[in-house]
């Protein structure tokens, strides 16, 4: 799958999130070596702590599937529109969310941050430089 079709399968994502409150949709769709594609969505609640970021609904996904590591390619999409246009990145709970995938595989993935026009990539270590992960608990 191209980046141009994760980033696709993100924003079907997106179509299917529950933003009641923010109104701003959310989709994050996950590369893995093997080439399987897990997506995720954000879910919003009530009790707004109780929300799920679109990534770390794909990461909790990947993993009740069995999935430890492998992570390569991630695309995460916001809605046109809604707090300008500009590519929009993992939140901080997200980015620590990604790297635990990460981790366990031994990657660095490339983020791919997609926004109305463009699209920035960026590696996940760059983003959460001095991370912290399993390897700190041995």
């Amino acid at each position: 799958m191209s980046d141009t079709e994760l980033i696709a399968a993100a924003r079907a994502a997106a179509e299917k999130a529950y933003a009641p409150y923010s109104d701003y949709p959310v989709g994050a769709a996950l590369r893995f070596e093997d080439g399987a594609i897990v997506t995720g969505t954000n879910i919003e609640n009530a009790s707004y702590g109780l929300s799920l970021c679109a990534e770390t609904l794909a990461v909790s996904k990947a993993l009740a599937e069995g999935r430890r590591g492998g992570l390569q390619t991630v695309a995460v999409v916001g809605p046109v529109g809604k707090g300008g246009d500009a590519p929009i990145t993992p939140c901080g709970r997200c980015r620590q969310t990604l790297n635990e995938i990460a981790q366990l595989g031994g990657t660095d993935p490339l983020i791919l941050c997609v926004g109305a026009n463009d699209v920035v990539e960026v590696r996940l270590s760059t983003l959460l430089p001095h991370s912290f992960g399993p390897a700190h608990l041995d």
